[in-house]
């Protein structure tokens, strides 16, 4: 019972989401790119914006009776948790023991790498570690479960898990099923939809009947039988609408965005440089959309005229200013985070890869009151600038191998590693045993299935195969 009341306290803090807060939600996911191509569609659609050279909002109206317009406020709340639907869900807050890593190449262009990276973030132990990661391989490009979990379990208890059971790997799986995309792992149609259906708020118009017809009846759904929809879910032609376009909102693919990999063409979003006080993280002018309100049509508004076309001007004017709004809340974000996520890593900056700290999304997530989610939408597709090579948001990102004050970062380690097999003798490369003991000289301590995996994640041959090569 308390596991219920706690859950409904979760799900409350969303009553209030409305379309325009859901818009600044999802500009905080788009990259430099993506975000462009919106503003332009935002320029063609609506006489009221306009491109400026110099970046900012221009004041609509300082008449404080201009109270046609309902109220934009100063600050909008862009934090959205992922973890609403279990409440044992969510991410762990810390990444102790040799959780999985992850790849920098492949963060950020395919689902499996976004997957495991935010498996790598979340905290999660072994040996549910092993079950997620053979549960993301199973994932196709539509973000759907490929392989019956029976044959999952199988080929994990092959691999030594001989106790695991079923419910093992459902639980697994229902933890994974709050990454996103929304919706991602789903073993069906119906099953996205209804992950999808979850997040929404619960005073959402019509959501149980939503749920119910993706329960129940979605091929009558794709045979358009209205008739039967109606009688079974007690609905007139008005509501069946309202549910269908909800229904139709939802994404059957979530993962088809990734199929593309990532861009080509990287424009960071910030830029972090040395000056007289020490490190700065600033936003890089050239990334952000240059957009003011237009001053000579929001002239022609008249505050007490109702004609179709003062509401028209009324409306996206309405619109222009609930976007610049959002592009300053997003911006506002992404510094807060990139400013908090490069104090973390001054190491970094300083002295390279090998001086990474471990950190994981609840450490920033904790620092800027945010949930987990949110600092994973601002770290995925934002790259920042540094004297050391431009670099997505993610990639600061690393578990910890150790505990407490001797817990390392896993790129830290793997960046050693390389630099050891880079100075090893030719003749005599290193085994992984000895990679072992000489990271224990240096005070790391990790195992050497450890180091053989970080070694293969880096395309780096085995010791024999290194002597034969060179």
């Amino acid at each position: 019972m308390a596991m219920k009341a706690s859950l409904q306290l979760r799900l409350g803090t969303q009553l209030t989401m409305t379309p325009q807060l859901q818009q600044a939600i999802a500009l905080l996911q788009l990259s430099t790119l993506d975000l462009r191509q919106e503003v332009q569609q935002a320029l063609e659609s609506n006489p009221m914006l306009e491109l400026e050279e110099d970046f900012g909002e221009q004041a609509v109206s300082d008449n404080p009776e201009d109270d046609w317009a309902s109220d934009i406020p100063d600050q909008l709340t862009v934090d959205s948790d992922w973890s609403d639907t279990y409440q044992d869900a969510g991410l762990g807050s810390t990444g102790s023991g040799e959780a999985p890593d992850f790849e920098r190449q492949a963060a950020g262009q395919s689902l499996q790498g976004h997957l495991t990276w935010q498996l790598a973030m979340s905290g999660m132990q072994e040996p549910d570690t092993r079950v997620a990661e053979s549960l993301i391989d199973a994932v196709n490009d539509d973000g759907y479960l490929d392989q019956p979990l029976e044959d999952i379990r199988e080929g994990l208890r092959a691999q030594g898990l001989d106790e695991l059971t079923d419910q093992d790997v459902e639980r697994v799986l229902q933890r994974l099923q709050q990454f996103e995309p929304t919706g991602v792992l789903a073993r069906d149609l119906s099953e996205c939809l209804l992950l999808q259906l979850a997040t929404l708020p619960r005073e959402t118009p019509h959501l149980p009947q939503a749920r119910r017809l993706v329960r129940q009846f979605l091929e009558a759904l794709a045979g358009d039988d209205r008739r039967l929809l109606k009688r079974r879910l007690s609905l007139d032609d008005a509501a069946l609408d309202e549910v269908i376009t909800l229904i139709r909102e939802l994404d059957p693919r979530p993962g088809s965005a990734f199929t593309a990999g990532g861009d080509d063409y990287v424009i960071p979003d910030l830029i972090a440089r040395r000056g007289e006080q020490g490190w700065q993280v600033e936003l890089n002018p050239d990334a952000l959309p240059r957009l003011r309100i237009q001053p000579d049509y929001a002239a022609l508004i008249r505050r007490a005229d109702k004609s179709q076309d003062n509401q028209f001007l009324k409306d996206h004017l309405q619109e222009a200013r609930w976007l610049l709004k959002s592009l300053a809340s997003r911006n506002d974000t992404l510094l807060r985070v990139g400013h908090e996520v490069m104090a973390r890593q001054i190491d970094f900056l300083e002295h390279g890869e090998e001086a990474m700290k471990p950190l994981i999304l609840a450490d920033i997530a904790q620092a800027v009151d945010m949930h987990e989610s949110t600092i994973s939408r601002v770290t995925t597709q934002k790259y920042i600038y540094t004297p050391r090579g431009v670099f997505e948001l993610k990639y600061f990102f690393s578990s910890h191998v150790g505990d407490g004050d001797e817990a390392h970062s896993s790129t830290a380690i793997r960046a050693r590693i390389r630099k050891l097999i880079q100075d090893e003798t030719p003749r005599k490369p290193l085994s992984d045993n000895k990679l072992v003991s000489l990271l224990a000289e240096e005070g790391i301590e990790v195992a050497r299935r450890t180091v053989a995996k970080y070694r293969e994640s880096m395309h780096i041959p085995s010791s024999s195969q290194r002597k034969r090569l060179r």
